[in-house]
C-alpha cells in the first residue's frame, strides 16, 4: 500500500470516472486502474462498484477512502513540518479565495506579500467556499479567503475586513436619481443574483428576505437566463439593462463610463460581509499566515 495508491482512490471517489481521476493524478488511465485494482487484492476487498454508466466507493470502499483522506492529509502535514524548518517564507503558499473576492483582491493583495515576503510566491486559486473548504482539509490549499460565516472542524478563522454592499444600475434607471437607496426598494425591481453555489448570492437574500420571496416566484426559465456565473457577467447585464444587481463595494468598479452604470449606497444600515481568512490548526508556517493578514491589512497602501 502506497501513499500513491491512496491518491488514486481518493480521486477516482471524487471523480467518479477513471479517465478524469487518472488526468487529476496525471497518469495514465491504465496506470491508475492497474494500481487501484493491485489495492483492492492486497487488501482482499471491492473498494469500487463498475459498471458502464456508474462508478462508486462500495460500502468498506468509502470507509476505507475517508481513512485514506486523513492519511494523506498527515502526510502533508509531514512535508508542511520540514519546510517550516526552513524558511516559512521561502516556500511557495497555496491560497484559496472565493469567485466575489479573489479577482478584486489578488491585484492588491500580491504586490504587497512581494514587499513582505519576495521569497514566498503564491498558488492561486479561486472556487466556491464548498470546494475551498474542502481542498483546506486536504491540505491541498494552505489558507483560503472566505465570507463569514464559515466554521470547520480544527481550523483557525480571523477576519480580515467588513465591506459594504452597493447597488448597481444604469445610468438612467428611476432610483439612480436618489443618493441612496433604502434596500426593500429592490422588490419593485429586477435584481440579478448569481447563480446557485455562490455564497454572496446567499449574503444578498439573506440581507432581503423579501427578495427570496419574490424571486421564488420568477419563472424558471427566466430565473436561469437572469443569474450570472460572475460578478462581472451580472455588470454586463445590468449595462443592457436587464436588471440592477447588488455588488460588494470591493467590486463596484466597472469597465463602463457614469453615462452607462452608476453605484449607489443603501440607507439606514446598508448590509455588509465579513472577509476572513481560514487556515489549518496544524499548518505550521505561522509566520506565513501573518504576513498574509498583514498584506491584506495594508493592501491600499504604496
Amino acid at each position: 500500500m502506497t501513499l500513491t495508491e491512496l491518491r488514486y482512490i481518493v480521486a477516482l471517489a471524487e471523480t467518479g470516472h477513471f479517465g478524469k481521476a487518472a488526468d487529476k493524478c496525471y497518469v495514465s488511465q491504465p496506470t491508475l486502474s492497474i494500481a487501484i485494482k493491485k489495492l483492492e487484492d492486497e487488501l482482499n476487498v471491492t473498494l469500487f462498484e463498475r459498471n458502464r454508466h456508474l462508478i462508486q466507493p462500495t460500502p468498506i470502499g468509502m470507509r476505507i477512502i475517508r481513512q485514506a483522506e486523513t492519511v494523506l492529509e498527515q502526510a502533508g502535514q509531514i512535508k508542511e513540518l520540514a519546510d517550516s524548518g526552513k524558511d516559512p517564507l521561502g516556500s511557495t503558499l497555496a491560497l484559496g479565495a472565493i469567485f466575489t473576492v479573489g479577482p478584486y483582491l489578488f491585484p492588491l493583495l500580491v504586490p504587497q506579500l512581494q514587499k513582505r515576503a519576495p521569497k514566498m510566491p503564491l498558488f492561486i486559486e479561486e472556487n466556491y467556499t464548498a470546494v475551498l473548504r474542502e481542498k483546506l482539509r486536504r491540505a491541498e490549499l494552505d489558507a483560503i479567503i472566505i465570507a463569514l460565516p464559515f466554521t470547520e472542524a480544527d481550523v483557525e478563522i480571523t477576519p480580515l475586513y467588513d465591506e459594504p454592499f452597493v447597488a448597481l444600475l444604469p445610468a438612467d434607471h428611476e432610483l439612480a436619481k436618489q443618493k441612496t437607496i433604502d434596500i426593500k426598494q429592490l422588490l419593485n425591481h429586477t435584481v440579478l443574483l448569481l447563480g446557485e453555489g455562490h455564497c454572496f448570492r446567499d449574503q444578498v437574500l439573506n440581507a432581503c428576505p423579501g427578495l427570496k420571496n419574490s424571486w421564488s416566484n420568477v419563472d424558471p426559465g427566466l430565473r436561469s437566463m437572469v443569474e450570472g456565473g460572475s460578478l462581472e457577467t451580472l455588470k454586463h447585464m445590468v449595462a443592457s439593462k436587464l436588471g440592477i444587481t447588488i455588488l460588494p463595494q470591493s467590486a463596484a468598479q466597472t469597465p463602463y463610463s457614469s453615462k452607462v452604470l452608476v453605484t449607489r449606497p443603501f440607507s439606514a444600515q446598508p448590509p455588509t460581509r465579513t472577509i476572513a481568512l481560514a487556515w489549518r490548526k496544524s499548518f505550521p508556517r505561522c509566520e506565513a499566515i501573518q504576513v498574509v493578514q498583514q498584506a491584506v491589512t495594508d493592501r491600499t497602501t504604496n
